[in-house]
């Protein structure tokens, strides 16, 4: 194998693991699912069935990727972060897949610890989700979003430094012009 699992994992049949990807302690990978190249998935990790995981995807322990999220390469998912895909469950009148809204998170985003993306929903590239943040709406490209619900409170770096009103990050040296979608870099 070009990957590492756990002996305590779980790994349903029909699944496709990217090279130097590593599953560790007590996960479940279920059928269908698709995780790119050097992933790495926390202890306690559930990959629902059909979910799709680009390369380079961070998934820190007690996260539970339910189908129909998308997470793109580069994403980041901080401790016991929560997606969901039915917006009107029923323990007694359960939908399936047809019932599901999908939920994009794209490249390099990072969600942090115990925030929730509330399904149908995109995740702007780079965005950054405060701890405990709830998502009820699309969160533009560079965003920093806190709150319950979630509002964009200023803008981040590709690097994940917080912007000054000029938009040049003083890190990385990045400049980024403000437009429809959020930022796009400058140049």
């Amino acid at each position: 194998m070009s990957y590492f699992v756990h002996d305590s994992s779980y790994i349903d049949d029909d699944v496709v693991i990217g090279e130097g990807t590593r599953i560790w302690h007590f996960c479940h990978v279920q059928s269908g699912a698709r995780i790119g190249k050097a992933c790495s998935l926390g202890q306690n990790v559930n990959i629902s069935n059909h979910v799709v995981i680009g390369d380079g995807v961070k998934i820190q322990n007690n996260v539970s990727v339910y189908e129909g999220v998308e997470l793109e390469d580069g994403v980041f998912c901080g401790p016991s972060c929560v997606f969901t895909n039915d917006l009107t469950p029923r323990a007694l009148y359960p939908k399936g897949p047809a019932g599901y809204r999908k939920t994009l998170v794209k490249r390099g985003a990072s969600i942090g610890a115990n925030a929730t993306v509330v399904c149908g929903h995109t995740v702007g590239r780079w965005a950054m989700i405060a701890a405990g943040a709830v998502v009820t709406s699309d969160v533009p490209d560079y965003a920093l979003m806190v709150g319950v619900p979630a509002r964009r409170r200023g803008w981040v770096c590709e690097c994940g430094r917080l912007l000054p009103e000029t938009l040049t990050c003083p890190d990385c040296g990045r400049r980024y012009e403000e437009t429809e979608k959020g930022l796009r870099e400058h140049g």
